[in-house]
């Protein structure tokens, strides 16, 4: 019992709280329309239900359901969104039917929309309770010593969620000794629904410690909500412990909220433990369902049975989809064109599957399907839910349902003889698939007609039209004219339960015209045999032509024949007849005559219009004769002048440019004159072709070149023979037959005097280049070990010593050199004006042309005569460019000058050396010579 009073207080409190906040605050503002609260908790006993059941009609609860529209809610309906529970007029709750169960708690949504267009909704939740066995104490939840608060799992049900969070229920140790242990303290959850109008803040609960009639209590929560953020969304008396909810909240943001609520004295000394408190928000229809995409594309086949798969589209709702605020549903709003009916579709309310619903989906009728799709929450309510849509594409698919069509039963072309490649009748077709797609492309087939294959039909890839072509050229004198048989068909097989046309099939007329066809050899090439040797004027054969045209015009075909090529200029052609006769003796040997045959070409031609012409060849096999004589291989040898076991002859052969029986076995023979050839040479026979030469044994020849005959004989009928000479290098040799250096030479014609001759000279050339070598590296160690004949520190005059020489540059690489020496002519120095000139350019008057300088110069002077001459040489525009040799002084063939011998080099005192020492270090030792101070 006491804990059925716990569980019965703890709802009679969140009940209170929401009446209280909702219904008793609303009558101190001005009249608002609507629920007084967006959620009801309806607690209903046990006494209600008949066994397990409700029955129909019965008002399960005295409590109701506030409603108000400001208009005195005439004509006020509620409508529920469960079947088994409702609201009546006044506000009451009852069955609507027989068999109604509260084993579970149950939750339903009921609308309104009362005198005005506005709609309005609030949520009910039912939940099944023992009546209670004491009393209640308001809307507070006090904890008191002993209290027992355990409760069933089904019970506890009636709030949202159902878990319950136990707590320890241990509060700090006492000093008054040891007291009785408290059991655990049972705090539901709290539900809140979201988007509540007001007024804020709004109460919640109240909590309350047993120990304020004892000691002053403070209040406080914490956690995400109130000191964490979002910070200030609950608050709590501290005085009072009412605690309350500050602003609407969202579920869509926060579902649930964890909270805890602490009890301290007034020195902050914690009095109780932390109390778990759990905050739902309950889900209000207060999100549209969302499509995922503005635009869905999708296809099927035309023809498809009804319920074939088109596409899917989705929805998503952002409220709880436990609930039927998040629960959608779909349906087809329009259908765009409504050919052939204007539902051909259907959508799975549930899954958002669109299948036909029909069939007649002809894509050569509507190609294309615009589906205006609909989204509903609330399960597809449309009073109560809210809606979004979007736009479904449905494409028709083609399938080869329409077979392709001939345009005509027949068809004709023309196409002359002996032609090929070319098209000789264009057959047009019709078929109403997808262009350019395997249902549209045709394929054309000659079933009959053309046994022999003359002709084929190629598919225009554009037009779709069948070009008849000849691909084996007709002969108007075989077939005048060919009729076809064509059928078409698709690339693709029709579709199932498709059949062809008649009008896939035609018949083609192909007329064949007669052209002047060429004469034409029956044999060609054709093939003789005439031995070699025949003289001119020999009648070989008759290589006459036929003329294809003859049946038809037998009075005017003449054919006249000429010869078109012949290598060797051997044959000649009768005009009209073709006997052939020769004009000069065949030759098998002839460079013309490949592997024994002759081959020349001859030119038939007709007299028709316009004139054709046809080629036949004639090839000759010439048979051998014995008419070559045989030559002797090789012409030229050495042999050792003295016969050993390693030298002791030279093989010959022979060669005959007839062929076999003409050529060999050969016969090879020593001549018997001049006596000699016998008396020191030798021939002995190695095989059918094959001889040896050689000296006799125990003759011996001086090195030298030796010319021995021999004559060589074919095995012809008669035979031929012929004398050759040999060259053959008689030479000493080595052990091993390999003839010697100066045996080689000697044996060339060249005698021991003249070889050593030869290498004398070699020797005395070589000595003179290596004596011309040795007296060039003594001479550049000479110029390089020179010594200067005067030392350098006794040299009083200024030394100029060369240490490298640079050219001008790139600039004046091939510069004339002759611009550095003095010219010759003085024409260029004459014709210049008065005034200064180079002092590098040779004076034209005999006179001196210098300044006259004092005794004593001044140290300046020398530098204003170098400036001077500089200054004239960069005004002259004579001057050679770049650097060039420039004389500062030119004293000519005289001088105005005495003699040198005439200075006296005594000092009689008088004179002062001493401005040498401001003419610079160059002149420091000459004044220490002269115009030092006194000596030691």
């Amino acid at each position: 019992m006491r804990t059925d009073f716990a569980l019965f207080l703890t709802a009679a409190l969140l009940l209170g709280t929401f009446w209280e906040s909702n219904g008793g605050q609303a009558s101190k503002h001005p009249c608002r329309p609507g629920f007084s609260q967006s959620f009801y908790s309806v607690l209903v006993s046990k006494d209600v239900a008949q066994g397990q059941n409700i029955l129909k009609d019965t008002i399960v609860s005295s409590q109701k359901v506030k409603f108000d529209d400001c208009m005195g809610n005439d004509g006020v309906v509620f409508k529920s969104s469960d079947p088994g529970f409702s609201v009546r007029s006044d506000g009451s709750i009852f069955a609507q039917r027989d068999g109604a169960s509260l084993d579970e708690p149950v939750q339903f949504k009921v609308t309104t929309s009362g005198s005005r267009t506005h709609v309005w909704e609030t949520v009910v939740q039912l939940a099944l309770i023992d009546p209670p066995a004491a009393r209640q104490n308001g809307n507070e939840v006090t904890e008191e010593e002993g209290k027992v608060a355990e409760i069933k799992e089904k019970k506890d049900a009636f709030q949202a969620p159902p878990t319950v969070i136990m707590f320890s229920g241990r509060g700090p140790a006492s000093s008054k000794g040891l007291r009785r242990q408290k059991r655990d303290w049972v705090i539901p959850p709290i539900n809140v629904p979201e988007n509540s109008r007001g007024p804020f803040p709004q109460m919640l609960v109240s909590i309350r410690s047993d120990q304020d009639r004892d000691i002053s209590i403070r209040y406080s929560i914490t956690g995400v909500g109130a000191d964490q953020p979002p910070n200030e969304v609950f608050s709590i008396d501290p005085v009072a412990g009412k605690m309350f909810v500050t602003k609407p909240l969202d579920r869509e943001m926060r579902s649930s909220y964890h909270l805890r609520a602490h009890a301290v004295d007034m020195n902050g000394n914690q009095v109780e433990n932390p109390i778990d408190l759990y905050i739902y928000v309950i889900d209000m229809n207060d999100n549209r369902p969302e499509f995922r995409n503005q635009v869905y594309n999708g296809s099927v086949d035309e023809g498809s049975k009804p319920g074939t798969y088109v596409m899917h589209v989705s929805a998503f709702d952002a409220d709880d989809n436990t609930t039927a605020n998040g629960m959608v549903r779909y349906r087809i709003l329009s259908q765009t064109p409504h050919s052939p009916i204007p539902n051909m579709f259907t959508i799975n309310s549930e899954t958002g599957d669109i299948v036909t619903v029909a069939a007649g989906l002809d894509r050569e009728k509507v190609s294309q399907y615009t589906i205006i799709v609909q989204a509903t929450d609330m399960e597809g309510n449309l009073n109560f839910g809210l809606s979004n849509t979007a736009t479904a594409l449905i494409t028709i698919t083609d399938i080869n349902d329409n077979p392709p069509m001939l345009t005509s039963r027949t068809f004709s072309g023309e196409v002359p003889e002996n032609r090929v490649d070319l098209v000789v009748a264009n057959l047009t077709v019709i078929d109403a698939d997808q262009p350019h797609s395997p249902n549209w492309n045709a394929i054309y087939r000659i079933i009959s007609g053309d046994p022999s294959g003359h002709f084929t039909i190629r598919t225009d890839p554009v037009s779709n039209d069948g070009m008849v072509t000849v691909v084996k050229p007709v002969d108007f004198e075989m077939n005048r004219a060919f009729m076809l048989t064509v059928v078409v068909s698709n690339q693709a097989h029709l579709a199932s339960g498709i059949q062809s046309s008649l009008q896939s099939t035609a018949g083609v007329t192909i007329s064949v015209q007669d052209v002047n066809e060429p004469p034409y050899f029956p044999t060609n090439p054709k093939h003789i045999r005439f031995e070699e040797g025949v003289p001119a004027g020999t009648i070989l054969t008759a290589f006459s032509a036929s003329d294809p045209d003859k049946l038809q015009m037998p009075m005017q075909q003449i054919i006249r024949y000429a010869k078109l090529n012949d290598p060797a200029h051997w044959l000649s052609i009768n005009r009209t007849s073709g006997q052939i006769v020769t004009t000069a003796t065949l030759d098998r040997e002839s460079i013309y005559v490949k592997n024994n045959v002759y081959e020349a070409t001859f030119l038939a031609t007709d007299n028709g219009v316009p004139p054709a012409s046809g080629t036949g060849t004639l090839q000759i096999y010439l048979i051998d004769i014995n008419d070559n004589p045989p030559a002797l291989v090789p012409r030229e040898s050495q042999i050792c002048e003295r016969v050993n076991r390693n030298s002791n002859g030279v093989n010959i052969t022979a060669a005959d440019a007839d062929t076999d029986p003409n050529a060999g076995p050969f016969v090879f023979e020593l001549p018997s004159f001049p006596a000699s050839v016998r008396r020191n040479w030798t021939i002995s026979r190695i095989n059918g072709d094959y001889a040896r030469l050689g000296l006799r044994y125990q003759v011996y020849l001086e090195s030298g070149v030796y010319e021995v005959p021999v004559t060589v004989s074919d095995s012809g009928n008669p035979p031929l023979s012929n004398r050759s000479v040999i060259k053959v290098k008689v030479c000493p040799c080595d052990d091993n037959g390999d003839c010697t250096t100066l045996g080689a030479v000697a044996a060339a014609g060249l005698g021991t005097g003249a070889i050593i001759s030869i290498l004398i000279c070699i020797i005395i050339l070589l000595s003179m280049v290596l004596l011309f070598v040795v007296w060039m590296k003594r001479r550049e160690k000479e110029r390089q070990t020179k010594q200067l004949l005067i030392d350098p520190e006794d040299d009083v005059r200024d030394n100029i010593l060369k240490y490298d020489e640079e050219g001008g540059g790139e600039e004046d690489q091939d510069y004339d050199l002759s611009q550095l020496q003095q010219p010759d002519s003085l024409e260029h120095i004459i014709s210049k004006p008065p005034g200064v000139r180079r002092v590098d350019e040779r004076p034209i008057i005999p006179e001196s042309q210098y300044p006259i300088r004092p005794v004593v110069p001044h140290p300046g002077d020398i530098g204003d005569f170098i400036h001077e001459g500089l200054r004239a040489a960069d005004n002259d525009p004579t001057a050679p460019p770049y650097d060039s040799l420039l004389v500062f002084d030119y004293e000519g063939s005289g001088s105005t000058a005495g003699s040198v011998s005439s200075l006296n080099s005594s000092s009689t005192g008088d004179q002062d050396y001493d401005y040498l020492n401001d003419w610079g270090p160059r002149f420091k030792k000459l004044a220490d010579m002269y115009g030092g101070g006194d000596e030691d």
